[in-house]
């Protein structure tokens, strides 16, 4: 195995979420550094949405230790630690406010809150400007939220959470919903990011291969809450492990990077 050293971002000793006697998580043993771009990939069911609450510490764990960006859980308030991470998913569209510029809310990502209740700062307006520009949305800004599609609300709440210089950075099935086109954009805005020497490290969460861009050095497979298994993309995504993986023959195609998975 490859000398995988530097700064952790995310490490996981035998990790447990337990409820109600059963195991949600079981056993994670989970490891990102600083510089690796993870996708999480499972099936609806899988524990995905755990885990994400879990590394937001919206949930704690009942057993094992988990430290994120350094910090050990039950030994550090992690509200401060959700200040440096970013989460972008389609429950946070829901609790923007609709009628909004696009520029209001991404600027709101700065202070951690739903709306703005002062003048924005010039260096916050000049911030912004530059996220949506990397995005490639710059012409959004004046618009109401409402008024977006749901690839460009998607591509408003990565700028939101960019905006307050988050170390890590999570993506929560942002291609859900989409159509082809909406989807192919919002991917190429992810790459773009990603590629920026400044990007935070990255957790793309899907259940769909064909979303996991060359840029993602690493894949975890979850699977009834225990991880299947994880790596590099290269060494995870085989025909063989994913057979195994979803416990049903699949074919595996490879075209310009991007994984495709048929029956």
């Amino acid at each position: 195995m490859a000398n995988r050293s530097g700064k952790l971002i995310i490490n996981a000793k035998q990790v447990s979420v337990i409820r109600d006697s059963k195991y949600i998580l079981k056993n994670i043993n989970w490891t990102v550094i600083k510089g690796e771009h993870w996708v999480v990939l499972g099936l609806n069911g899988a524990g995905k949405t755990t885990l994400l609450d879990m590394i937001n510490g919206y949930i704690f764990p009942s057993s094992g230790e988990l430290q994120v960006l350094g910090k050990t859980f039950g030994k550090y308030d992690l509200r401060e630690l959700r200040k440096s991470i970013g989460w972008v998913s389609n429950a946070l569209q829901e609790k923007l406010y609709k009628n909004e510029t696009v520029e209001d809310i991404v600027i709101s990502g700065r202070y951690a809150t739903i709306g703005l209740f002062n003048q924005a700062a010039r260096e916050d307006k000049k911030r912004a400007e530059k996220i949506l520009e990397r995005l490639d949305i710059l012409e959004l800004s004046s618009r109401v939220y409402k008024t977006l599609s749901q690839g460009e609300k998607q591509c408003v709440l990565i700028a939101r959470a960019l905006m307050a210089d988050p170390h890590l950075l999570i993506l929560d099935e942002p291609c859900a919903g989409l159509d082809i086109f909406a989807k192919a954009k919002l991917l190429d805005a992810i790459e773009n990011m990603i590629n920026e020497p400044d990007a935070p490290t990255v957790i793309f969460v899907t259940h769909h291969t064909e979303e996991i861009l060359p840029v993602f050095s690493h894949v975890l497979l979850l699977r009834r809450g225990e991880i299947h298994s994880s790596g590099t993309t290269s060494s995870v995504l085989t025909e063989e492990n994913l057979c195994d993986f979803f416990e049903k023959p699949v074919i595996l195609e490879k075209s310009s990077g991007r994984f495709w998975l048929r029956l």
